[in-house]
């Protein structure tokens, strides 16, 4: 599911957009704003997949906007002066609609940014996830990561050459979040990256200069995975 927002100065577009994506059943609009700043404090906290952004608007354009965000992206330009699309182009947007959209133009940007979208969810996401940590969300590398110490409801993330970030948040429900083939729970308090394991003796794994326990009950899972490597 395509996580979107839209921001247009003009309620009635809103509304229209709405609609619209209500016909999508890939496309979740989670949000609408009026004001550009309202907007830009919801996408630092709330990263999302798609922005529906109008261009002319009188606070900020459109199009300063977009390259004001701290996240990539994917924008669909709405605006009724078509003088903008080379400009919109040029930022690579996924697509550039002309007020009044039509159903039939609208599903094919729709279309536009699904595509992208599967593309990026093969070829990117699975490279790195966001942790809220800190009042923010952090990005965080699955490369970077040396291992994951679970303390109750609490997270200690261990990152290579940077600050342990330290999460509410479940071994359990982390572990969904990070690639089956590449991490592997080995005890109740720790998840470890395979390809970070420089050597095993006496059921201890060695990371750098961290020796890490393995489980009983985790002891087959990682051997699996580990000698599958």
């Amino acid at each position: 599911m395509i996580k979107a927002i839209a921001l247009d100065d003009e309620p009635l577009a809103l509304e229209i957009l709405q609609s619209l994506c209500e016909t999508i059943d890939y496309i979740e609009l989670r949000k609408t704003f009026t004001k550009s700043d309202e907007a830009f404090k919801y996408l630092k906290k709330y990263p999302v997949d798609l922005l529906f952004l109008d261009i002319n608007m009188p606070s900020i354009s459109g199009l300063d906007f977009y390259k004001k965000l701290p996240h990539k992206t994917m924008v669909i330009f709405t605006t009724a002066y078509s003088e903008f699309a080379v400009e919109g182009f040029t930022l690579s947007a996924t697509d550039y609609l002309l007020k009044p959209i039509s159903v039939a133009r609208f599903q094919q940007a729709a279309e536009k940014a699904y595509s992208q979208w599967k593309t990026q969810n093969q070829n990117i996401e699975q490279q790195y996830l966001f942790i809220r940590a800190d009042y923010s969300l952090i990005k965080i590398l699955f490369s970077d990561i040396l291992y994951i110490e679970g303390l109750d409801d609490y997270l200690k993330i261990h990152i290579r050459d940077q600050k342990t970030v330290v999460a509410r948040m479940t071994l359990k429900a982390i572990i969904q979040k990070l690639p089956e083939t590449e991490f592997v729970r080995v005890h109740r308090s720790f998840i470890v990256p395979v390809s970070k394991v420089s050597k095993i003796r006496n059921k201890i794994i060695f990371i750098d200069q961290t020796e890490i326990p393995i489980s009983t009950s985790y002891e087959e899972a990682f051997f699996t995975l580990f000698e599958g490597k």
